[in-house]
């Protein structure tokens, strides 16, 4: 009887599949410390428990990203064990801070298919919820990978594209309770910027820059408990490159971001993403940002801007996401659609 697990292929799903992924993991102050040694991520309420405390958040939330990285790594190994590359995001909302101590379990549900035209491969649409040991949702999201075939001549299924939303309606995003920004303390947070200082249109760069390399890159994989070949093994991919993890793009990005953003201090909602071109050691990333769209919330002390993140391979000063043709800019790496939660 063979006793391992090769990972699920194109052929092996199904829509209206349900998978309850293995291993829940608990989240310990070590994962915010590891998080700080591989991000230069210098936002004030994941890093101070009395700021966080200040705001109405005690106990002291890790950096939202932790929680998705570690619910995405449980969905490795039964989505994407065998991907050819993960694709994008769509409806993610963080629903609860998740705390040191809570322990993260991940369920997937297969909501669409697609089968390339080469036959090879297809596309696999699902949709992911995290919950702590109490039941509660910590992070929802809709993703969508492309997977191996298992076999080349294995019959196409029906092709199902499931109706995803471009943005999570303000109305949608989920404030944690207790949050209260009136007392909130710039000096400590390290910029003076706040709600109404951001305009629609407006594009930051955040002027910083940092060299990826395979040992990092990997570390933080495996600290996510994420399983995908293409990162580890360089027998998996036809250049003999280890391919870097989508999200250590997204948590360079989110990190570098701190120079001009210092105040979205919560990710409420990933509205779209797409990882469009590949990383890998050597390449520096750089990230700027455009507000996309300001909105209120139902708390007075707290708005939410809409900003597109965009990672770079190397430096653009002229912040160009497409060229004259429509199609993504040469260098950009991560097109990341969110909202942050900042002061009013």
């Amino acid at each position: 009887m063979d006793k391992t697990n090769p990972g699920n292929f194109f052929e092996d799903f199904t829509v209206g599949q349900v998978i309850e992924h293995a291993t829940p993991r608990t989240v310990t102050e070590g994962d915010r410390a590891m998080y700080g040694a591989l991000y230069p991520t210098r936002f004030a309420l994941p890093s101070s428990a009395a700021f966080a405390a200040g705001v109405g958040l005690d106990p002291h939330p890790v950096e939202d990203l932790i929680g998705f990285h570690i619910a995405f790594g449980k969905t490795v190994p039964d989505i994407s064990l065998n991907a050819v590359a993960n694709l994008g995001y769509a409806e993610c909302r963080f629903l609860r801070p998740v705390v040191p101590g809570d322990t993260l379990t991940t369920k997937s549900e297969v909501i669409g298919l697609k089968q390339n035209s080469n036959g090879k491969s297809g596309v696999v649409y699902v949709r992911s919820t995290a919950t702590n040991q109490r039941g509660e949702v910590a992070v929802e999201w809709a993703r969508w990978v492309m997977v191996h075939k298992r076999d080349q001549e294995a019959p196409a299924p029906d092709t199902v594209l499931p109706d995803l939303a471009d943005v999570v309606a303000p109305a949608d995003l989920v404030l944690p309770e207790g949050l209260d920004f009136s007392t909130y303390d710039f000096t400590a947070a390290g910029e003076p910027h706040r709600f109404a200082d951001y305009e629609v249109g407006e594009k930051i760069d955040h002027v910083d820059g940092v060299t990826l390399t395979d040992p990092e890159h990997m570390m933080a994989t495996r600290l996510w408990q994420n399983t995908a070949k293409v990162h580890f093994n360089t027998q998996a991919r036809p250049d003999g490159k280890r391919l870097v993890y989508g999200g250590h793009i997204i948590s360079l990005a989110r990190a570098l971001s701190f120079n001009g953003l210092g105040n979205a201090q919560l990710i409420a909602a990933i509205n779209a993403g797409a990882h469009t071109a590949p990383a890998f050691a050597g390449d520096t990333i750089y990230a700027w940002s455009e507000v996309l769209d300001k909105a209120e919330t139902d708390n007075p002390s707290v708005g939410a801007l809409r900003l597109r993140l965009v990672a770079t391979r190397d430096h653009d000063d002229t912040m160009t996401l497409r060229g004259d043709d429509g199609k993504y800019a040469p260098g950009v790496l991560l097109d990341l659609d969110l909202w942050a939660l900042i002061p009013r």
